[in-house]
């Protein structure tokens, strides 16, 4: 919350507890706000407040709450029970023993219900002054945050490293064992001790590729809030990729296709978008290569909001990805077959590392196939401004 924002409604709040009796040194103020406006004003004083927040009296009545609240409790009425509201075993109990004792309660809880999400509430005693001179009327505040995307990091971040570890298990182990088979009796087996070799060496580029993707993905997402400002040729970048990857093209018979319209210029990190689109038409190439050609078009398009934006589309024809699948494709680690994907020397992070490539410049990606037909990726990226002026100059 930014400063400003904390100090106005830290300022509203002052003001509600000053018109409710609160202490205020300032002898100019008016006195204490009679009953009959308290419950307006006791509203006032929760609305403010930056996060879900509840107002109770001791009996656990409901005597005001902000919208925020309304989307953890639906059916919250002044005038009922909270409990009609909260039916959570935790929280409850939590209530009540604030109640009993008037000492602060803290409790976690989850909601599953419209979906899965996370909070901590805080159920904190308060007394504020009375109808009658020297009486105080004591108060349950309940204040409510949301962990969801705490949550969903920490288990993202566990996700991360099981499934890191399970990667570089894998070729680790395979490497260990040849090595233990060239020690004993594969020492002298100079046939054996080649091939053992050969896979050796497939499985140490393996983990390389491993860590390199790994490494990479850490660097963009460290500099993920930090948009490209540098000019790129888009369409230079593309002969590039397309160039470097004409080898493996031709080892497996596949043909490269490439339709690029003039010259587009966007705002963006070169090696970063040569590593995107590397990605994209390497899987076209090993993945598709039934299909036996992959095209690679760049054009002028228009985004959803109608500012102009630069499509750069990698087909393939091959057997296509099932439905089911193409909403996870850029999970981290997610594949459609785990033994085609480590047969064709797959990390499982080529695709997340073009998602967030591509959202650092600005952009996004599409996916669509049907199968046996094969797969389309399209990825959308603004264009410069001055670029699209150019453009419309030139058509004049």
């Amino acid at each position: 919350m930014s400063t400003d924002k904390r100090q106005g409604w830290r300022a509203r709040w002052q003001a509600a507890w000053q018109a409710l009796g609160g202490v205020d040194t300032d002898v100019s103020r008016p006195p204490a706000a009679p009953p009959s406006v308290r419950g307006p004003l006791l509203d006032n004083l929760i609305s403010v407040l930056p996060v879900p927040a509840i107002l109770l009296d001791q009996a656990g009545t409901v005597l005001a709450f902000n919208l925020a609240a309304i989307d953890i409790a639906p059916v919250l009425q002044q005038g009922q029970s909270v409990l009609l509201a909260l039916r959570v075993p935790a929280l409850v109990d939590a209530i009540r023993q604030a109640q009993a004792a008037r000492l602060s309660q803290r409790v976690e809880f989850e909601q599953r219900v419209p979906r899965e999400r996370y909070f901590e509430a805080f159920v904190n005693p308060i007394s504020l002054p009375g109808d009658q001179v020297d009486q105080r009327a004591d108060y349950l505040l309940i204040t409510f945050n949301d962990l969801t995307p705490l949550r969903r990091v920490e288990q993202m971040r566990a996700d991360f490293v099981a499934n890191a570890s399970h990667e570089l298990r894998t070729p680790l182990a395979a490497l260990l064992g040849f090595i233990e088979t060239l020690q004993g009796r594969a020492k002298d087996d100079a046939p054996a001790r080649e091939k053992f070799l050969g896979i050796m060496r497939d499985q140490a580029a393996r983990m390389a590729r491993l860590i390199d993707d790994l490494l990479s993905l850490s660097r963009i997402e460290l500099n993920a809030h930090v948009r490209p400002v540098a000019e790129v040729e888009l369409t230079a970048v593309l002969r590039q990729v397309a160039d470097s990857l004409q080898m493996l093209a031709r080892d497996r018979g596949v043909a490269i296709h490439l339709s690029l319209d003039e010259p587009i210029t966007i705002a963006g990190d070169r090696d970063e978008l040569v590593r995107a689109f590397e990605n994209l038409v390497e899987n076209a190439l090993k993945y598709g290569a039934d299909g036996k050609r992959v095209d690679i078009v760049a054009r002028r398009g228009a985004a959803q909001n109608g500012d102009p934006e630069a499509q750069v589309i990698v087909r393939d024809y091959g057997p296509g990805i099932p439905p089911q699948h193409l909403p996870r494709l850029t999970e981290r680690f997610y594949r459609v077959n785990a033994t085609t994907s480590r047969a064709q020397g797959g990390t499982g992070l080529g695709l997340a590392l073009v998602k967030h490539i591509l959202n650092r410049h600005g952009g996004r990606m599409t996916i669509d196939s049907i199968e046996g037909n094969g797969a389309t990726f399209t990825a959308h990226l603004p264009i410069l401004a001055t670029n699209t002026k150019n453009q419309a100059e030139s058509a004049r």
